[in-house]
């Protein structure tokens, strides 16, 4: 049941004031990584049966059960596991309590910013500590810190269950890995993260069809944006711009325009609301839902535009299972699970994300947030991209177009 056109809460969603909680808790996520207690460091443990670097590919049917009951088995006497992901509260509630109603296996979830946990996982490999089993993040940190650093484990041998192995069962055909040697960074998610959006009570949303529209001098002082001077989703959309457009228009967007700069999804939903700033290239799909239920009328503009088709991205729906894991068994049937078609729609509805699965009905998006089959997107999650174009230089070229 979609949601896009009514107005009605989605499933699942919160509330604009729950929201605006839940964005305090994300602020105080340092902390939280910083209170976390480390166990004792342990040596990995051995690998489990059918589970390990030498399981065989392409098992068969017979050998894949009892493999995969082998596994089961272990990861409850282990009885725990402890994920990092997004500080959503929805994740941090229906995941854990999905997966132990399947297995029995108790979650201990860190929700927190990823820059925030390589810091902390930098410093417990210093003292030779390893504490978390999962990480639920986003391209950046996994790409420019975890894998050169080596701190991921190798998915494939993980992989046993077939409805996962399965290529049929994915939508680019093949188990969607993103890393050069497809093993160690798995996406689970993809969907449309540039969505500009109006409070057609001040903005005509049939006014603007075009990019080019947003530099009508009558929207000058009207258009908010996240910060594009940092690495982030302001910067990376910013970039996509830049990329398709060209520097003579994010020039004359943000600077001409005189673009309002927030890091503060808070601040820039009161200012679309309000209508300060009528006019937000900085939300998100959950952002814009929120504001929808809340009864304010704000409608989605400028997709699949010839210009600028979109960028799509995963959100934080990436994972990776760290090496060594101190749950090892466990941890590998919660990749199995969350990859599979179960476990995928759970998170993915939870995160308010675009499953990649084939069989997984993305009922919950909004249409504004699927990619159309055909439109060749902007993938923001590339592997290249994200790798070469977040460096420093980048940066400043962005700051000299867009500061006043």
């Amino acid at each position: 049941m979609r949601s896009d056109a009514d107005g009605a809460r989605p499933r699942g969603r919160m509330t604009r004031r729950a929201l605006l909680r839940g964005a305090l808790a994300a602020t105080a996520a340092p902390a939280l990584w910083a209170c976390q207690s480390a166990p004792e460091s342990r040596a990995p443990a051995p690998a489990v049966a059918g589970a390990g670097a030498g399981a065989q590919a392409t098992p068969t049917a017979s050998s894949s059960a009892t493999a995969w009951d082998e596994l089961v088995q272990a990861a409850q006497r282990e009885g725990s596991l402890v994920l990092a992901g997004p500080p959503t509260p929805a994740v941090r509630t229906e995941v854990p309590a999905a997966f132990k109603r399947q297995f029995g296996i108790d979650i201990e979830y860190l929700g927190g910013r990823t820059g925030d946990l390589m810091t902390r996982l930098d410093a417990e490999r210093a003292a030779g500590q390893y504490t978390v089993d999962i990480l639920l993040t986003g391209a950046s940190s996994l790409y420019n810190e975890g894998y050169p650093r080596k701190m991921l484990g190798a998915l494939p041998p993980v992989l046993i269950l077939p409805e996962v192995t399965d290529p049929t069962k994915w939508q680019v055909g093949r188990v969607w890995y993103m890393d050069p040697e497809q093993q160690y960074v798995l996406r689970l998610s993809n969907q449309l993260t540039f969505v500009p959006a109006v409070n057609t009570q001040y903005v005509p949303a049939e006014e603007i069809v075009s990019w080019h529209d947003l530099l009508d001098p009558k929207y000058r002082g009207k258009i908010s944006a996240d910060d594009p001077t940092v690495a982030g989703a302001g910067w990376n959309r910013a970039v996509y711009l830049l990329r398709k457009l060209g520097e003579d228009y994010v020039r004359a967007l943000y600077q001409g325009q005189q673009v309002a700069i927030s890091r503060d999804e808070r601040q820039q939903m009161d200012w679309l609301a309000r209508g300060q700033y009528p006019i937000a290239l900085g939300l998100g799909a959950d952002n814009i839902l929120s504001l929808r239920a809340d009864g304010f009328p704000i409608v989605v503009v400028l997709q699949n535009r010839p210009e600028a088709p979109g960028m799509v991205t995963a959100g934080y729906g990436m994972i990776a299972m760290l090496d060594p894991a101190p749950h090892p068994a466990a941890a590998r049937v919660f990749v199995n699970w969350i990859a599979g078609r179960e476990g995928n729609e759970v998170y993915n509805r939870a995160q308010v994300n675009a499953s990649v699965r084939t069989d997984v009905d993305n009922a919950w998006m909004p249409d504004f947030s699927l990619p159309t089959p055909g439109v060749d997107y902007f993938d923001g999650y590339a592997w290249d991209w994200v790798t070469a174009t977040h460096g420093p230089d980048d940066l400043e070229q962005m700051r000299r177009l867009v500061s006043r």
